[in-house]
């Protein structure tokens, strides 16, 4: 690796922070200089340390104060620490709130051990990095969403909201100048549509948003 990397862990199960121990410690130029199981640790740590880390390895999960809790504590005492989550959980708004909280980064456990070490180095050389199926979450929420089909034409949609305004079958078939055959007709079509058989269902349908 090209730039000298002084690291530190963060993570509470010791089998995985063995395991990023033992791997970093082949790479060349980057020194494991803590690893530790909580955020309230590395805080304690921190302050006694001769070498300070450049970039941090933060599960969310932790004992304690969650990593995320923990970044503006640590950006506090390390504001040039680079932090990349490392963690499991892969949900777009946990990941947003981990970066508008201070990271920089956001990778998966479920990635190998190479895969780290590359999120490592790009980030050690002023990048960022994301998962591969993290940035796709990203990339998913903020494209804009597609108008859905409607399912329901236009004159079924009237019979629908004069169903859902509490009108009775006869002022519908008024109010829309039909009979009132044609609006039973309607109602029928609309709920075969929709596989439901009650105006409860189609209420809970109108505020699902899935007419």
């Amino acid at each position: 690796m090209k730039n000298a990397i002084h690291l530190a862990v963060i993570e509470d199960d010791l089998t995985i922070r063995n395991s990023l121990c033992e791997f970093f410690a082949t790479q060349e130029g980057v020194t494991v200089v803590a690893a530790v199981f909580s955020v309230e640790e590395f805080l304690e740590t921190i302050v006694t340390m001769d070498t300070q880390p450049s970039i941090l390895l933060l599960d969310i999960n932790l004992p304690g104060m969650s990593g995320i809790e923990g970044i503006p504590h640590i950006k506090k005492v390390c504001p040039k620490l680079d932090v990349i989550m490392l963690t499991t959980i892969e949900e777009t708004a946990v990941i947003l709130k981990a970066l508008t909280q201070g990271a920089c980064s956001y990778t998966s456990k479920r990635v190998s051990l190479k895969k780290i070490g590359e999120a490592v180095q790009i980030v050690s050389e002023g990048g960022s990095y994301m998962s591969p199926a993290i940035a796709r979450n990203l990339a998913s929420h903020y494209m804009p969403q597609k108008p859905s089909e409607r399912l329901l034409t236009d004159r079924q949609m009237e019979v629908v909201n004069g169903i859902l305004s509490g009108k009775s079958y006869k002022m519908i078939a008024d109010d829309l100048f039909v009979s009132l055959d044609t609006v039973r007709s309607h109602i029928k079509n609309i709920y075969k549509i929709l596989a439901i058989n009650s105006k409860g269902e189609l209420i809970k349908k109108s505020f699902d948003n899935e007419l």
